[in-house]
């Protein structure tokens, strides 16, 4: 049932697909509005699947494809906020596709069940992905706001009529919006990588910082401090905020794709 509901909320997301690829050409109010019932219909499907998930036993760390999908949930729950905020669909532009790779990935097909006995404190573990996984998707957020700056900035500057241009909020209203997520982000992923640690010395006794996981992940989180102090205490906005969290983000991605290269997250028996 999990992956039944999973797929009911992939069919709503692919509405928003169409709608991010439907956006770049020209506008539309109604398709607009569409996309955003259609997404918030996929996210109540998407909630129940993992819900049933967790209630049946099978934990989210338990199967492969849960962490996209959780991935997927988390980073749709802060695009509604920020179209709760700013009352603007143009994040879905870059979220929307996201999310449904993400989803698609997860109710295609299921991995077989992972070793997780080694894991002695399960809470920890519980609060390291979802906190982790939080500042993911505030970081996913963050990029998808600077793509949008860079691009707007670039049409601008053309003095191209455009109805891209009018379908995106101001400079300013884009850099607030990927300046929030990048602040509200930061203390979930650093949190994340504590209760990680903690989670790697109950079960090791200690963190093995050669692990290409727990290395990448560092080196992420320092290039994702340097973003969040340029922003605080030097201003920088804009172009320069911009490029910095494109940066943060492939160094995120690095990150994720050591999970199949490190002991410890690929839970190797």
């Amino acid at each position: 049932m999990p992956l039944l509901w999973l797929r009911f909320a992939l069919a709503c997301y692919f509405i928003g697909l169409v709608y991010a690829f439907f956006a770049l050409r020209r506008t539309s109010e109604l398709f607009s509005r569409i996309a955003l019932h259609a997404a918030s219909l996929g996210m109540v499907f998407h909630f129940v699947s993992l819900v049933e998930l967790f209630l049946s036993g099978q934990v989210l760390w338990a199967l492969g494809h849960n962490g996209e999908s959780l991935l997927g949930f988390l980073s749709m729950t802060f695009f509604m906020i920020i179209y709760a905020i700013y009352k603007t669909t143009s994040p879905g532009v870059v979220v929307f596709p996201f999310v449904f790779f993400l989803t698609f990935v997860a109710a295609v097909d299921q991995q077989p069940v992972l070793l997780t006995s080694f894991v002695k404190h399960k809470g920890w573990l519980i609060a390291h992905i979802i906190l982790i996984f939080t500042g993911y998707a505030a970081l996913v957020l963050s990029f998808g706001a600077s793509l949008l700056y860079l691009l707007q900035e670039r049409r601008l500057k053309a003095k191209k009529p455009s109805s891209l241009i009018s379908f995106l909020p101001a400079l300013e209203t884009i850099d607030q919006i990927g300046y929030r997520s990048l602040l509200l982000g930061f203390p979930f992923m650093t949190l994340g990588l504590i209760t990680g640690s903690i989670v790697a010395i109950s079960a090791y006794g200690h963190v093995d910082f050669k692990d290409p996981k727990i290395l990448l992940s560092i080196l992420m989180w320092v290039v994702y401090m340097i973003m969040v102090f340029t922003r605080w205490n030097s201003g920088w906005r804009g172009r320069r905020a911009a490029v910095l969290a494109t940066v943060t983000v492939v160094a995120a991605i690095v990150a994720w794709a050591a999970n199949y290269f490190s002991t410890i997250h690929r839970f190797a028996s």
